[in-house]
């Protein structure tokens, strides 16, 4: 019996109603929608969905709310609505559908009982059809990022798939040789049947194996990944979750890699999808996870987590740290700070010392504006506070170049650009003023002799956010803490810098030298 819904993502998009074919809106951008909100699985902020496929200059919410009215038309049943959505998010509800490729990753899973070659064959013709075919450019360059990296996932299916069928016990040899040759067309560096290294192999497609193929070393002029597929791999790679604090709000932290973990704090300002698309922290997150995993996460206000929150205050930051090393099990790990997500590990090493076997702090400090900043200084800052209220929603940069340009003077003019729309993404006008204003409050000065972790305390010698005798005061406080001084003008550090390299292997040296 077919499923009161059926949704085809393979190929291209197809809706059909007890096995009835459902006519779809004209619009590619709500088919679009549509399509991201199934295969993602998980709720999303009317705020990304605006600018994954409209960010107009015009109503692009009101774009989405005529998207939403088409869709439930096609996916809606009578007694089962499936696009829910309120004042913050929206989500497709699977119950009692069935999507093609989700069930196709899910017989892939399936060990107690394998698809024999029958099945196979008919996986691999499905897995075959290009992925949302026709649905590219249907948004911005987020969507076309996650549209690579849902195409490279299906990719990879069918090259199992493959794989499957050419090492099949039951498939007879002639039809091996066919699928092993398919197959090293989808994954030219998978391994022969003949060799060891492959499992399953037994000798009998009769190929020779392929030669050892060189790594090819990339031209002189080679800039590397294109951008869109450097961001669609990460995007692939990282896992996100969610997790609840004790007064209801919501939380979205994100894993990437494997091996013993490390966990960031949240700072100024963070977004766990937007981040990859950064020529700031892309290549340093990459960096941390190659060995281990690296877990990050959006605080309140921001990000994927949830804006519209009652309390934006220090403890509750630390709260919401509590939460997601309560929800991942963590044991014990280290413990990476940067800017005000310094006090909050620094709190949080103090409360929970038996977890953190290790603090990294960078361009931290352990009292906000309002405790030590002149009249003067405070006045500016309060100048600052309602100028960004009033303009950082604007499509006018200048309110957000307060930050960028103090932030990162060393930095690209691109960078600079990059940082200015990230900040506008990440949250909103009201919350960007909140925050700062809490960050004023932060006073962690009596916790810094109680904390028992080996502590590394990096800071930036000409840092105009943070000056550097900040990080010299936390690291002449806390118990046998180490200080490195940077050579930079950035209070956050960009990957071309010299700066960035050595703070990488400082990091390195810390964290080998503690067994952490």
């Amino acid at each position: 019996m077919p499923s009161d819904l059926e949704i085809s993502l393979l190929g291209e998009l197809r809706v059909r109603q007890h096995g009835a074919e459902m006519p779809l809106p004209a619009s590619r951008k709500a088919r679009a929608l549509l399509a991201f909100l199934v295969a993602t699985g998980r709720p999303h902020r009317r705020e990304r969905l605006c600018e994954v496929f409209w960010d107009l200059p015009d109503d692009p919410k009101a774009a989405l709310r005529w998207a939403l009215t088409k869709l439930r038309k096609v996916v809606d049943t009578p007694g089962q609505p499936r696009i829910l959505a309120d004042r913050e998010r929206v989500c497709f509800d699977p119950a009692g559908a069935q999507t093609d490729l989700t069930a196709l990753h899910a017989r892939l899973r399936d060990a107690s009982a394998p698809p024999g070659p029958e099945e196979l064959e008919h996986m691999a013709r499905a897995l075959g059809q290009v992925l949302l075919d026709g649905l590219d450019g249907a948004g911005g360059e987020a969507f076309e990022a996650w549209l690579v990296s849902e195409r490279e996932d299906a990719r990879m299916a069918h090259a199992e798939v493959l794989r499957r069928l050419a090492t099949h016990p039951a498939t007879p040899p002639m039809q091996a040789r066919k699928w092993t040759r398919l197959w090293q067309q989808a994954d030219p560096d998978a391994p022969l049947p003949e060799d060891p290294a492959c499992p399953g192999g037994d000798g009998r497609t009769g190929l020779a194996p392929a030669p050892a193929r060189p790594p090819l070393a990339p031209a002189a002029d080679d800039p590397g990944p294109a951008p869109a597929r450097r961001r669609a791999v990460a995007l692939r790679a990282q896992r996100i979750g969610f997790c609840r604090v004790r007064d209801g709000t919501q939380i979205a932290y994100a894993t990437l890699g494997e091996g013993p973990p490390l966990l960031k704090a949240a700072n100024w300002l963070t977004h766990l999808e937007f981040d990859w698309n950064s020529p700031i922290w892309g290549r340093s997150f990459a960096e941390i996870a190659r060995s281990r995993t690296f877990i990050r996460y959006d605080e309140r206000g921001c990000g994927l987590s949830d804006w519209e929150v009652e309390d934006l205050g220090f403890d509750a930051f630390v709260e919401d740290l509590e939460a997601v090393a309560d929800r991942l099990g963590l044991e014990r790990f280290p413990l990476l700070g940067i800017s005000q997500g310094c006090a909050v590990s620094i709190e949080y090493a103090v409360r929970h010392p038996e977890r953190v076997s290790g603090l990294i702090l960078i361009g931290g400090y352990a009292a906000g504006w309002r405790h030590l900043a002149t009249p003067e200084e405070q006045a500016r800052r309060e100048a600052v506070l309602t100028l960004t209220e009033l303009g950082w929603g604007t499509d006018n940069p200048a309110y957000r170049h307060i930050f960028s340009r103090t932030f990162m003077p060393g930095a690209r003019e691109a960078d600079l650009e990059w940082f200015d729309a990230f900040q506008r993404q990440t949250t909103s006008p009201r919350n960007a003023a909140r925050f700062q204003d809490a960050f004023g409050h932060i006073d962690v000065r009596d916790r810094l002799a109680s904390v028992r972790a080996p502590t590394l305390v990096l800071h930036s010698r000409d840092d105009q956010r943070i000056p550097v005798q900040m990080g010299r005061d936390i690291a002449a406080t806390i118990p046998g803490a180490r200080f490195v001084e940077l050579d930079s003008p950035n209070h956050v550090l960009v990957e071309h810098e010299p700066a960035w390299s050595v703070c990488v292997a400082a990091i390195d040296r810390f964290l080998d030298e503690a067994g952490i």
